[in-house]
Order: structure tokens, then sequence, then C-alpha cells
């Protein structure tokens, strides 16, 4: 086995128990010993860069290296080597769509400030509380093409959303869209997510995708999840992040995936199939 020189874990779910607002410091310190090891270790998240440093408590160097906004975002060593936009004509289509739906609606961000295009703040909060407390309600898209963007679908049913995010797929040619968690979607450019984001830091790096490991849990992250060889779900995954991983560990709220990056920072190979 190749020596590990990437490492990258989701965060909501994965490192970061639902409802806690900070990483567990035995899992900050499993980085920070890994990161001693000469390995660049950080974050694949959904989250806008600029909300990953509040979860380390502010603690940059957990996030240096880093693939935010699933994969618009990619850092290495503190600089942005790759930034996507939303086609903003793709969104106004998304924001008609979902206008149809009561229950539904958007949100783009800008400078991590979540900007409520359609829907409700109530709707938004039953999907996502923080969210719903930073927003500014607005008329439309605005023309500056975001980073950023999440459907949401409040009080609905799965029976309900997950027809809606198929349709999204199959009618807005310029954007892509999956469900990160219940109640919850993610907009992403065309083509673009988490596994062509690696695919920058691999190259940059000048490794090779078997000296990558990748931690998960849900379905952003199953396009990393069956690209890289040695991706890990923990046990809380979702069965098609949990059947697309090659390795797997215990639980979140166990902090398995901060005990597995300190092992393999002591150049430990701790997991099972």
């Amino acid at each position: 086995m190749h020596a590990i020189k990437l490492i990258l874990t989701d965060v909501d779910g994965t490192i970061l128990p639902y409802g806690q607002p900070q990483i567990p410091a035995r899992t900050v310190a499993a980085i920070h010993a890994a990161i001693d090891a000469g390995i660049h270790v950080g974050v694949a998240t959904g989250r806008d860069s600029t909300w990953v440093p509040r979860f380390f408590g502010g603690d940059a160097a957990c996030s240096a290296t880093s693939v935010a906004s699933n994969g618009s975002e990619v850092f290495l060593d503190g600089k942005k080597i790759r930034e996507s936009h939303l086609d903003v004509g793709g969104l106004r289509e998304v924001a008609a769509i979902v206008r149809e739906v009561p229950g539904a609606g958007m949100i783009v961000f800008y400078d991590g400030k979540p900007l409520l295009v359609e829907g409700t703040k109530e709707d938004l909060a039953l999907s996502f509380p923080a969210y719903a407390a930073a927003c500014q309600k607005v008329d439309d898209v605005p023309d500056e093409a975001p980073i950023k963007g999440n459907v949401f679908f409040g009080p609905l049913a799965p029976e309900v959303y997950e027809p809606l995010v198929e349709r999204l797929n199959r009618t807005v040619a310029t954007l892509d869209f999956d469900i990160p968690q219940p109640g919850f979607g993610n907009i992403m450019p065309h083509g673009s997510n988490k596994a062509t984001a690696i695919d920058v830091l691999v190259e940059a790096l000048g490794i090779t995708l078997d000296q990558v490991v990748v931690f998960g849990d849900n379905g952003n992250d199953v396009p990393m999840l069956s690209h890289v060889p040695n991706s890990v779900a923990v046990s809380n995954a979702s069965p098609e992040a949990a059947a697309a991983a090659h390795w797997h560990v215990g639980a979140c709220e166990d902090e398995a995936v901060g005990d597995a990056i300190a092992a393999l920072a002591a150049g430990a190979w701790p997991f099972v199939r």
C-alpha cells in the first residue's frame, strides 16, 4: 500500500455529530498529529468555506487543504486553487420549479451569507436551522454567479422531494443536484462534485489516488467514496454511502474518524471491510 499523503473528511455526520457546534477536541488533535506526520489533512464538505473554521474553534490549520461547497472551492495549504460558480440562468430555472411546490425553497450564498430566493424561513428551519437563522429574503437570484446553493424541502416527505430532485437533474442542464441529508439538497455546477475536486488536489500535490483516504456518511459523499480506492464510511452512513465505500469504521458520535486519522498518522491501517 502506498504511503498516505492526503486525508479528507466530510463534516456533518462524519466528524461533527448533528446538533453539535464544534468538532470534538480528540478529532482535532488527531488531525494535527497527521499534519505533523507530513500528511495533508482537511475537509470535503458541502459547506461554504467561510463556515468551516468555526467548527474547529477557529483553527485554520485543520482546513487549510480542503474541498468546500461540494467541490466548487478547493484549497491547498490555505491557497484557493479552484473556484467554480453556479449558472444564474439555471438557478432561476430551479427557483421557478420549486416555486410550484409548497414547502420547498432555494437559497444561494454570497460570502457565506445565505439568501432566501424561494420558500419560507420556517420551512428552511425544518431542513437547516442554522441557515434559516442567518438568511436574508430576496426577490430573485442576484446577477453575480454564486459558488454555493441549496434546495430545501421543509415539511415534505421523501416520496415528494426525491422525485423533485430527479426532475431538477433532468430539467436543468447546467446544474447537478443531490440529497446530502433528509429534506435538504445540494446544487452544483454540472459535472462538478467532491470527486472532481479531489482530482484537482491530487494533481496539485503530485500524488496518486491510492495515496488518498476519504471519509463520508451521506449522499453527496457518494461520488468521492466511489472514486477514491481508500474510501471509508462511518457506521451511521446512509445505505448508498456505505455501499459506495471500500472500508468502514465506527460512528461519528464515537469519534471513529478521528481515531482512524490518529492511526494513519502513526503509520497504521485501521480499517475493516
